[in-house]
């Protein structure tokens, strides 16, 4: 349980909040790439920490990520034209480099863009993995933190550049703490997603195209939990169905801080998901399917269909859902009667329905947690810890060295034998079978 204050400088993120200080000290998914893929194309609208933004693509190539409102009047900048290397303005035409400079001002006097040299609010930006990612933290020299802006590094996903990959994105109207406390809860699967995740006699996690085959009926997973320079790792280890005297079901979550999640894969496709804060009451959740060998993994369409994340047919232009908490996610009870366990379609929908259900902010210190809520009381632990530590003048979560790759990490889920140490096992390859 946490207290108010505790809560609040959990969930918080806006302006000075340390929360939403320690994240600019990662690089933040702000847009996917293919939101702004074209040369000159429409700008795409984002939020991200309680910033509004506009990113677009200029004629050379280049990502800009600039505040979305014009540094004359205040107007939207995305509904500016993208052309000539720069995004102008409609209202005076005023228009902006991808580095944030004023390079044409036709409302003032000739040559007054170069004469006065405004700059507008800009980030830096760098494409890798589907995404734009953006730096919103300290530069090189800045007096408060003088190692200023860290090297871009490819997500976990993306440890080559033609992997193949697959993402949903979705908006949940809560803060990002109780969207990531889902994402690292492994107990709830065999309840609220039974119904896409149900029971088999497979040897370990196993698509298909309208569920994920499970081999164990254990609904009580026991779990470990060891901390690490990234964030933390656990295993939920539960009975299989074959084999339980001998056997055991593990399945591996990473939290890589400061909100990224790989949870365990199944066996055509590797999963992560990113809660990423776009104020305090707002999150984008983002959720990636992919696999390094190009004859497994799952196509974009396929994903979101999947997913029940389709745009145009569950989500609007703004990755809102059509399923929300005012018509009750269009709950079906009369399926919940022929079995469906939720009567919610798609696994993310249904999670957004227990985490919005909640409130905008829940209030943590009425929950009763148990065991199998390991992994959230130490993840809210962690997190509080390392927010006071990062107010008082320490390092922001995750940014210690040393520290793996991103791409050097991996969850993992399948029946092992109980004698196997579940921290020495990280991919499939790893497990000894004997």
């Amino acid at each position: 349980m946490l207290t108010k204050e505790q809560n609040e400088l959990l969930c918080r993120v806006e302006g000075d909040a340390p929360m939403g200080q320690m994240a600019r000290r990662h690089w933040l998914p702000v847009c996917l790439s293919e939101e702004v893929a074209e040369c000159d194309g429409a700008p795409a609208r984002a939020r991200l920490l309680g910033e509004d933004l506009v990113v677009f693509k200029d004629s050379e190539g280049r990502i800009g990520v600039l505040g979305e409102y014009c540094l004359h009047r205040r107007a939207s900048l995305a509904f500016g034209r993208n052309e000539e290397c720069g995004l102008r303005c409609l209202y005076h035409g005023w228009k902006f480099d991808v580095d944030g400079n004023v390079v044409d001002m036709p409302s003032e006097a000739p040559g007054a863009a170069a004469r006065l040299g405004k700059k507008t609010k800009a980030y830096p930006a760098r494409e890798g993995g589907g995404f734009v990612w953006i730096w919103m933290g300290p530069r090189a020299g800045d007096v408060h933190d003088p190692k200023g802006q860290r090297e871009f590094e490819p997500p976990a996903w993306a440890p080559q550049p033609d992997i193949r990959y697959a993402i949903v994105k979705m908006h949940a109207a809560c803060n990002w703490a109780q969207v990531l406390e889902g994402s690292i809860d492994s107990a709830h699967s065999s309840s609220l997603h039974c119904t896409n995740m149900p029971a088999a006699e497979v040897e370990g996690s196993t698509a298909t195209e309208s569920a994920w085959l499970r081999p164990s009926t254990d609904k009580a997973p026991r779990l470990q939990f060891e901390a690490t320079s990234y964030g933390f790792r656990y295993a939920a280890i539960r009975k299989p169905i074959r084999n339980p005297e001998t056997h055991q079901y593990v399945r591996t979550t990473l939290y890589i801080a400061p909100f990224t999640v790989l949870i365990p894969p199944n066996d055509q496709y590797n999963l992560a998901q990113m809660l990423v804060p776009i104020d305090d009451v707002n999150t984008m959740f983002y959720w990636i399917a992919w696999h390094p060998d190009p004859g497994k993994g799952i196509s974009q369409q396929a994903w979101r269909r999947f997913c029940a994340a389709e745009v145009g047919v569950d989500l609007d232009s703004s990755y809102k859902k059509i399923r929300t908490l005012e018509n009750r996610y269009l709950q079906d009870r009369q399926a919940m009667k022929r079995g469906d366990w939720t009567g919610i379609r798609g696994i993310p929908t249904q999670d957004m329905a227990m985490w919005e259900s909640m409130g905008p902010i829940t209030d943590r210190s009425e929950d009763h947690p148990g065991s199998s809520d390991l992994a959230v009381a130490q993840f809210r632990r962690m997190v509080v810890a390392a927010a006071q530590k990062f107010r008082q003048g320490g390092p922001a979560i995750g940014t210690a060295e040393p520290r793996p790759a991103y791409v050097e990490l991996a969850s993992f889920e399948g029946v092992v034998p109980k004698t196997t140490d579940w921290r020495s096992v990280e991919r499939q390859s790893d497990v000894v079978l004997g």
